[in-house]
């Protein structure tokens, strides 16, 4: 039976627990991949679910954690602006977010549905996925992820590597129940097991660390370069969210988009991004993980997710907790993101399958080609690159060709779902 607000409170917090290890593998593994403190990234992600609930006013049953879309470029700004100075960056794309909540408070939804068709969306979401690529099959095969340093030997790193892979995909395939939404979890497990038999686990730090501690948080910088570089990342995570907020509200029936309304959704989801990169944490976003988690067991009471965001607090805190993660050796790492960034590129794929866009459409071909090869080519024309890049570039191209009715394909078409057709 779905659960009443009254329910319990221990009962509310084993749940929030349970629900917390659902997202916990995605949530812990964005840091690991881009350097950043696990312990800051489960405290920001409690804070950021804790704002969000309350900017929401509690009525809805989701949970903010770690952002895997801003991991490739994460990468690269700190590789070009340092840590602090991409932090501030990510702030930057916090703010952009309530800057979208003013707006769609102000003018509705509609400006968003002309600015960013299926065939802006697709092609940009696939280039998240498939630009991380390089950096999960080096990882997979011992090596850091740019490539640069073998830290496992080859033949053991792939073995490892693969095994890790395979205990991943035959739970998210084959699992049942509970077990099939925390394939992540099983996969780092039995790799990290493998790991420790074979001897390239080093515990050391967590000998080392203290039981309790204050989390390693870090103060960003601000610069215009790190800022322009990372505004226009936020684009594909705000529409991301968006499918998000639809997809809960269909589990729920309930229609979050007109009550507590998108502009307090994303509002809610801009304050715990920039909060979380004024500690030194990854930005959020909400997790789909957990809202399968919410369908599952039929439980619709956003007060789960307070406990749930409580229990992240709360380790963030634990030191030998935190050590203890950042000991999951790189083949470990390297398999699952085999099958976590592919899945993040089918997930742009199936945008365009979905709204059936018609890729013999000139306009529509040239969108996707070129985004698709600007982004996995690793295109710069001055100081934007990347994901930031590809994102302007979709907009512009579906700006300024004509024909844009071709933008959202056959299925919304034949629904008079085109802005054209409103």
């Amino acid at each position: 039976m779905p659960a009443t607000p009254n329910e319990p409170v221990w009962r509310q917090a084993v749940a929030g627990a349970q629900m917390l290890l659902v997202a916990f593998g995605a949530l812990v593994l964005m840091p690991l991949i881009t350097g950043m403190d696990p312990n800051v990234a489960l405290f920001t992600a409690g804070v950021g679910t804790l704002m969000f609930q309350i900017i929401t006013g509690g009525q809805i049953p989701i949970f903010l954690a770690s952002s895997f879309a801003f991991i490739a470029p994460i990468l690269s700004a700190k590789a070009k602006f340092g840590m602090e100075e991409t932090l501030g960056g990510l702030v930057a794309a916090g703010l952009l977010y309530m800057l979208l909540s003013g707006v769609v408070k102000l003018r509705g939804t509609g400006f968003l549905n002309r600015l960013l068709p299926p065939v802006v969306i697709g092609p940009v979401i696939m280039v998240i996925g498939l630009g991380l690529a390089p950096t999960a099959v080096n990882m997979a095969m011992g090596k850091a992820g740019d490539g640069s340093a073998q830290l496992v030997p080859y033949d053991t790193a792939i073995w490892i590597a693969m095994i890790s892979l395979v205990t991943t995909i035959l739970f998210s395939v084959f699992g049942r129940g509970m077990f099939r939404l925390i394939p992540i979890l099983f996969g780092v497990l039995v790799g990290y097991v493998l790991s420790a038999i074979v001897g390239i686990v080093d515990l050391t730090p967590i000998r080392e660390a203290a039981w309790f501690g204050l989390p390693n948080f870090v103060t960003p910088e601000f610069s215009w370069g790190a800022i322009l570089f990372m505004i226009p990342v936020a684009i594909a995570p705000a529409i991301e969210h968006i499918g998000d907020i639809l997809a809960i509200g269909t589990v729920t029936r309930k229609d979050y988009l007109n009550k507590p309304g998108l502009h307090r959704t994303l509002l809610g989801d801009g304050v715990a991004t920039s909060t979380a990169a004024f500690l030194g944490g990854p930005p959020n976003t909400t997790y789909s993980e957990v809202t399968g988690a919410v369908m599952l067991t039929r439980n619709f009471n956003p007060r789960v997710m307070i406990w749930a965001a409580i229990v992240a607090v709360v380790l963030a805190f634990i030191g030998k907790f935190g050590a203890a993660l950042q000991t999951i050796p790189v083949p470990v790492m390297g398999g699952i993101l085999c099958l976590l960034f592919g899945s993040i590129a089918v997930v742009g794929l199936n945008t365009l399958i979905r709204h059936q866009v018609d890729l013999a459409e000139a306009r529509n071909l040239v969108i996707v080609g070129v985004t698709l090869v600007f982004g996995i080519g690793g295109m710069a024309l001055g100081h934007i690159e990347g994901i930031a890049l590809c994102g302007l570039v979709a907009i512009g191209l579906n700006l300024a060709l004509p024909g844009s009715q071709a933008a959202w394909g056959a299925s919304a078409a034949s629904k008079g779902d085109t802005p054209a057709a409103e």
